[in-house]
């Protein structure tokens, strides 16, 4: 009697999902991997980067006539533009050398950067099916971006030395330095574009506004004017001194400029320009890739 009046044990409880996952090694997909791990992983796919670089830059003007010859017209008659609009009826030329390969490289090489940024905002948000449907690391796409521009510019390269010979501008032992200021460039593009791709992709509304900070941004870079002239001619604060030299975009084109344009002499560049070009490099590359690698289990989520 006793023991009929005694109640049964109580059934083990049972595993948890997060106890049966650990069980059988299964790990939630899409976490966040170490940042070492991370580079390795992204070096791995560094061939599928450079070819989806490829596919969109020879799918961007497929449809038309003209075809890839866009990839220089665009920056070209942009240049044009801005020559008639700034050289012309504001006569910006007036005391810079050259103008027109001063104007042309400078429209180029903010045109890299600017491009880069853009990109970079839509990079994740605008492959969004890519993004969920296939595992990789999302850095992957803001550089492949990048890479697509990169290939852009050395494109319009092409055109720009064809102005610069054909107004005067001889080639000097100075155009090696084009491949290492491209290169630091690159990084800060990298960086910014890794950080604007984070952002775009828990704000939309960044895309938006991106147009008119770039837009104030090509303003104040000396894409069209000259730093060095404004600097020497107005007695202004020492902070905007410092600011419009410290201006990544304006280093980078200062350097190229000297590179390229035999007028364009040291003297005009800001002091300490390597520096600063190694620095923003440095800065952007480095902590843009950690900023974007730190939400990288968010992105394609909710």
């Amino acid at each position: 009697m006793t023991q009929l009046l005694e109640k049964p044990p109580a059934p083990a409880a049972a595993p948890s999902p997060a106890e049966l996952a650990a069980r059988h090694g299964l790990a939630v997909s899409g976490a966040r991997v170490p940042l070492g791990t991370y580079v390795r992983r992204l070096w791995r796919r560094r061939h599928f980067v450079t070819a989806f670089a490829t596919a969109r830059l020879t799918a961007q003007y497929s449809q038309a006539k003209l075809g890839q010859l866009w990839q220089v017209m665009t920056p070209l008659l942009n240049a044009a533009v801005y020559y008639f609009v700034f050289g012309v009826l504001m006569n910006t030329k007036h005391d810079v050398p050259d103008y027109v390969p001063f104007l042309v490289t400078g429209v180029f090489v903010f045109t890299f950067t600017q491009q880069s940024a853009l990109a970079g905002t839509r990079a994740v948000s605008g492959n969004l099916g890519l993004v969920r449907a296939l595992h990789f690391p999302r850095a992957a796409l803001p550089l492949s971006y990048c890479a697509q521009q990169l290939q852009q510019l050395l494109f319009s390269l092409v055109a720009l030395l064809a102005i610069l010979l054909c107004f005067g501008v001889p080639p000097t032992a100075s155009w090696l330095l084009v491949p290492p200021a491209l290169a630091l460039q690159f990084t800060f593009n990298a960086g910014l574009a890794l950080a604007l791709a984070r952002l775009g992709a828990r704000t939309p509304d960044v895309a938006q506004l991106m147009p008119f900070v770039l837009r104030t941004w090509m303003y104040a870079s000396g894409v069209m004017w000259s730093i060095d002239k404004v600097l020497a001619d107005r007695n202004l604060p020492h902070a905007v001194t410092v600011l419009l030299e410290a201006n990544p975009a304006a280093v980078y084109i200062d350097l190229m400029r000297f590179a390229l344009i035999d007028s364009f002499h040291a003297s005009q560049l800001p002091a300490h320009v390597w520096a600063w070009a190694v620095g923003w490099a440095l800065l952007a590359g480095v902590g843009g890739f950690i900023f974007f690698w730190k939400a990288e289990d968010t992105y394609g989520r909710g």
